[in-house]
């Protein structure tokens, strides 16, 4: 399966071709598989764009400035998990890992189909980017440490938060 590339940083996880290939090795060797809510590490290990600050993520409307992901890139994203169709009445949605306000790019690396349900699903994980947002923009952790710990398991620094 063919991944697309776009300049991005990619945080790497073994077993991963760089973002310079444009191409995962899960991708091309299998179906990619979500497991328990978390994405397949192996064919969306994390990206996020080169020399991005804290600073620039906790400007107003940074997120709404760099959010761009092609219908094309979307329908490859749920064909790479093996997902049928492109529309799927709210049980998915194309999200980033790494949330575009922690950094995180628009690259297929970062792209995975997120299910709502069984929760915790997409909606709580976007409440726990905002409450990463929050902890990076007023100095409690950094955005490389928020980074981290989203990419690794999300779920589990979700269930930390409640």
């Amino acid at each position: 399966m063919r991944r697309f590339r776009q300049t991005a940083a990619v945080l790497t996880v073994a077993g991963c071709v760089g973002a310079s290939a444009g191409l995962s090795q899960g991708a091309a060797n299998r179906v990619c598989q979500a497991t328990r809510g978390l994405q397949d590490s192996a064919c969306t290990p994390g990206a996020v764009f080169s020399g991005v600050t804290a600073k620039q993520v906790c400007r107003p409307g940074y997120s709404s400035s760099v959010r761009s992901v092609p219908d094309r890139v979307k329908r490859a994203v749920f064909t790479e998990y093996g997902i049928a169709g492109s529309h799927h009445g709210g049980a998915y949605e194309v999200d980033h890992l790494i949330s575009l306000e922690l950094g995180g790019s628009n690259a297929i690396e970062n792209l995975w189909p997120e299910a709502a349900s069984p929760k915790p699903g997409f909606h709580e994980k976007d409440k726990l980017e905002n409450a990463l947002h929050r902890l990076v923009c007023n100095g409690t952790i950094s955005l490389r440490t928020a980074q981290l710990r989203i990419r690794h398991d999300w779920l589990r620094v979700f269930r930390t938060l409640r």
